[in-house]
């Protein structure tokens, strides 16, 4: 920590970036029990029936502004990243926390491979016009 001329101290260097470091939001985890899952575009979605994150004393600062923004509408994961400025990784581990607390859930975009072929909605759609 260093002063300025004036005598005051300086806990944010903006060249330097934030003090606190990504490892430590996350508490040096860099995986949590449902992050296998986690893909940049899985929506994460608020539980309707979810306490006040506020309220709750186990959650951090960014845990609880995840919720805030899932609460007003569902964001990707990518999103939530770009709203709040963290890293991918980090949001990761964060949100597979709050899906372990149930206060969030995630929706999976479907795999490519269970979409229905392109052939087959050709077909119903050449179907339907000869109705």
């Amino acid at each position: 920590m260093s002063a300025d001329g004036e005598g005051r101290s300086h806990w944010f260097d903006d060249e330097a970036g934030p003090v606190v470091r990504p490892y430590a939001m996350t508490r040096g985890r860099t995986s949590s029990a449902a992050q296998h899952r986690l893909d940049l575009i899985a929506v994460v979605v608020t539980e309707p029936d979810a306490d006040d994150p506020e309220t709750d004393p186990t959650l951090s600062p960014e845990h609880v502004d995840i919720v805030e923004l899932c609460r007003a509408t569902p964001q990707t994961v990518a999103e939530l990243a770009a709203e709040l400025d963290l890293p991918i990784g980090v949001v990761r581990v964060l949100v597979g926390d709050l899906v372990d607390l149930e206060t969030v859930h995630v929706n999976r975009p479907v795999p490519p491979a269970e979409l229905p072929d392109e052939s087959i909605l050709r077909d119903v759609i050449n179907g339907l016009r000869a109705l």
